[in-house]
């Protein structure tokens, strides 16, 4: 509870006190960690999970500080094809067998263009998708310990059910109607389909991870977080939902 509070108050200030090279920097710490943790996932040596974790970051930073508008367009487009088409088959298919070289591969794609998005977008926003998921989540996790019976993939996370996905998805439909009540002249087809595909992927992003770590057989990705385990553990939503509300935001305001 500690943890989970400390990392709260942490994102209130990186958002709405740091200034835009703080938020950078933090963020590209966080990359470091977020990928070396994903290349003892693949698994790699330690002395070659150190060099990607300094290539994700340095391309982060690159990308952040030098990218065009183009560059960050074909990022995120990379990103949202993993989210929506390549990880549920992969998901379906198993990664038992996956090469160590196409899951670090892939590492990149999940990792820098959501880093991208936390680092440059409006900290209002922000806040508002990442209430969404967590939203998600609770619900999910009450409802689905309550009265779930169906299991979700009880070959990644067993826990998982699909009542638990339905009463997560309820759940971020109903705060995104909250919110929505207070925007005017709002799209509510489309900024509802939005809401739902974001918190849709979001659950892929935490099965994707569950799947990483079954694969290798370890609980959590890391240790740096005491009682929360490691720097994916905390993001894996996140970093599936981030790049495709990114693209669905301009989206749903310029269809007012």
């Amino acid at each position: 509870m500690a943890t989970a509070a400390a990392l709260i108050a942490v994102l209130l200030i990186v958002l709405f006190a740091l200034p835009p090279l703080g938020r950078g920097v933090l963020t590209a710490a966080l990359v470091l960690l977020a990928a070396y943790e994903w290349a003892l996932l693949c698994p790699m040596r330690m002395r070659f999970a150190m060099t990607y974790a300094a290539f994700c970051t340095a391309t982060f930073v690159i990308l952040l500080r030098f990218g065009d508008s183009s560059d960050w367009w074909m990022a995120t487009v990379a990103a949202i094809t993993f989210w929506l088409v390549i990880a549920p088959l992969w998901l379906w298919r198993g990664l038992q067998g996956a090469p160590a070289a196409l899951v670090a591969a892939t590492g990149w794609v999940v990792i820098v263009p959501a880093a991208l998005m936390f680092a440059t977008t409006t900290p209002g926003w922000l806040l508002g998708v990442l209430a969404l998921i967590w939203i998600a989540d609770i619900a999910a996790y009450f409802v689905g310990s309550a009265f779930g019976r169906r299991r979700l993939a009880p070959r990644i996370s067993p826990g998982k059910t699909w009542e638990g996905v339905a009463a997560g998805v309820l759940g971020a439909l109903g705060y995104a109607i909250i919110c929505g009540i207070f925007i005017e002249r709002l799209p509510w087809m489309l900024y509802l389909a939005a809401a739902m595909v974001v918190t849709v992927l979001s659950i892929v992003g935490d099965l994707f991870e569950s799947a990483l770590k079954r694969r290798v057989g370890v609980k959590d990705s890391g240790t740096l977080l005491p009682g929360h385990g490691g720097i994916l553990d905390r993001v894996d939503s996140l970093l599936a939902a981030l790049p495709v509300a990114a693209l669905l935001l301009p989206m749903v305001k310029g269809a007012t």
